[in-house]
């Protein structure tokens, strides 16, 4: 992904009173899902859930999870857990938003669980590494799990539990992944969904830890 000049607000979350303003209108996107063809904005079906995850780039993360295709209705990359509203992606880049690069996942929990999207979530990228996934540097690429329900963020913090135990015996330490409550999610500019899908020699910077996450159900 592209890098900007890191300065010190990059390895650090802004205060409320730092972020930039953002604006009103929402992003411009595709009206359906490049991969499969779904609606990108809801109403999703009724009988879907939701999950939302960070784990650096999010053109590498979002295809780890179209790439599982039985039971996934959208897969989409916005902005997260920040403070400025329909931030743009220089914005994000900046350092001055507070956002995270995330993947929202539209799944039909009767055909894969939860369980499965957090496995996906922990083996594809390093948990470990605090304001940083690989080269890519600056809060926007920080672990995160956002969650919808209270079974997810008690599946979530038991995942991370059993996680940190294998990652340990490898030798890696404390997981820094956050995970809180699903704040409001913003799409990303239309260029960036499916962005390997549509690019499939872009970069991709995911790397995992090559430590398998154990069952948890």
């Amino acid at each position: 992904m592209f890098l900007f000049g890191l300065g010190d607000k990059k390895s650090t979350l802004p205060n409320p009173s730092e972020a930039l303003p953002g604006r009103s209108k929402t992003m411009p996107i595709p009206s359906q899902h490049y991969v499969n063809g779904n609606s990108m904005k809801p109403p999703y079906p009724e009988n879907m859930e939701v999950a939302m995850f960070g784990m650096g780039c999010f053109w590498g993360a979002e295809k780890k999870f179209w790439l599982l295709e039985k039971g996934i209705y959208l897969t989409a990359v916005g902005y997260a857990a920040g403070f400025t509203p329909n931030p743009t992606y220089e914005e994000v880049c900046s350092g001055r938003t507070g956002h995270n690069e995330v993947v929202k996942v539209v799944y039909d929990p009767k055909i894969i669980s939860y369980e499965t999207l957090l496995k996906v979530f922990w083996e594809n990228h390093n948990p470990t590494q605090g304001m940083r996934q690989g080269n890519d540097k600056g809060t926007q690429y920080r672990s995160g799990i956002y969650t919808y329900s209270d079974e997810q963020q008690i599946l979530a913090e038991k995942s991370k539990t059993l996680f940190q135990e294998e990652l340990k015996k490898a030798g890696y330490e404390e997981i820094t992944t956050e995970i809180i409550s699903a704040p409001e999610f913003y799409f990303a500019e239309g260029y960036h969904q499916q962005y390997l899908a549509k690019n499939p020699n872009g970069y991709c910077g995911l790397g995992g830890t090559n430590v398998s996450c154990p069952s948890f159900n």
